[in-house]
């Protein structure tokens, strides 16, 4: 307030006006915008993971991003040694990152206690490993295996006997659940340890080449059982994969390519004016958060593309152009060699 002295020399308070701080470019840019990852249940955010063996250091991630959304059911791809069993690791409560944040459904993954982990490991995650020794008891029947997760959570004998039978029987083993491991055939013992992972009704569901020991036809089958999974409990599925033909099973497909995720498919499914059913697949090369993209290796090799390209900015695309000697072209005259994204 601030005073005014009238007329008849008397003072009187008139409002002053308020001092208002306006906001910077970058607040209101951020209150438009939301934070990376707001709505996302798992965050990836500039994930780095360094192994050291011996004298030497093996970077397994260099500065990864990658956003799953709540109820996505989607594929890691990645020739071996591309850092994807790394990160299913470190999503899986299993390893921490040597920088950079990893978030599940809201929980920092390196910043959790053994108490909070093991928390974590009960009933945010649940994991089906390639190798089925690493999966199930092999002394337990299959509905034994299914029920011991909430043996160890203090689940009543009559709610986890009635809920093993209930996955089981989701899983189309319910006429199994007297056998233990070794009467069964791969695949029933790969779909015995999804029982078992959905046992403690996980939020997100990660699998580490679930196929890789199994013939094709059986891996499709244990791919439509993921799907429906995923489609009537709503469960978010992660899987790493080597195996192309079984990735493109799933709605969107994650390259990772030298620790970074390089590309991406997402898919589709479209009706025809005569009815039928197409899946449509397209690739996207992925930005990362600092502006940085990996060209698919097929182009790169395709053009001879090395050490630096020449970048030009068009009204709605960018062009990537080899850095040869030669006179400046026009960016819409393209010849032998050149290339536009």
């Amino acid at each position: 307030m601030k005073a005014r002295i009238d007329e008849d020399g008397d003072t009187m308070s008139e409002p002053m006006a308020e001092i208002v701080d306006l906001p910077s470019a970058e607040e209101r840019a951020r209150a438009v915008r939301p934070r990376y990852g707001e709505r996302a249940l798992i965050v990836c955010d500039n994930l780095v993971k360094i192994y050291k063996i011996a004298d030497l250091e093996v970077v397994a991630l260099q500065g990864l991003d990658l956003l799953v959304e709540s109820g996505e059911f989607i594929a890691l791809v990645g020739a071996s040694g591309s850092g994807k069993s790394t990160l299913l690791n470190i999503l899986g409560g299993l390893d921490v990152p040597t920088a950079g944040r990893a978030l599940v459904a809201g929980r920092d993954l390196g910043e959790m206690g053994s108490r909070e982990q093991t928390r974590y490991l009960r009933h945010i995650i649940g994991f089906v490993w390639q190798q089925t020794s690493r999966n199930l008891l092999p002394y337990l029947t299959a509905e034994e295996n299914v029920a011991l997760p909430m043996v160890l959570d203090g689940v009543s004998a009559r709610d986890r006997a009635a809920f093993a039978r209930e996955l089981l029987d989701q899983v189309g083993l319910a006429d199994r659940a007297a056998h233990r491991p070794e009467a069964m055939s791969g695949g029933e013992q790969q779909r015995v340890a999804i029982a078992v992972a959905l046992a403690n009704r996980p939020e997100v569901l990660l699998a580490d080449e679930p196929t890789g020991e199994l013939d094709t036809a059986t891996a499709h089958q244990i791919f439509d059982l993921f799907r429906r999974i995923n489609q009537d409990r709503g469960v978010t599925i992660v899987i790493a994969t080597h195996d192309p033909l079984v990735s493109e099973q799933v709605d969107r497909t994650v390259a990772i390519r030298d620790g970074r995720v390089s590309s991406e498919v997402l898919r589709h499914r479209t009706l025809s004016a005569a009815g039928d059913h197409h899946v449509v697949a397209t690739e996207y090369a992925v930005l990362d958060r600092a502006g940085r993209l990996q060209l698919p290796r097929a182009h790169v090799e395709a053009l001879g593309l090395e050490r630096r390209v020449r970048l030009e900015l068009e009204d709605d695309h960018i062009g990537v152009w080899p850095d040869r000697p030669g006179p400046e072209r026009d960016g819409h005259d393209r010849q032998d060699g050149e290339a536009a994204t």
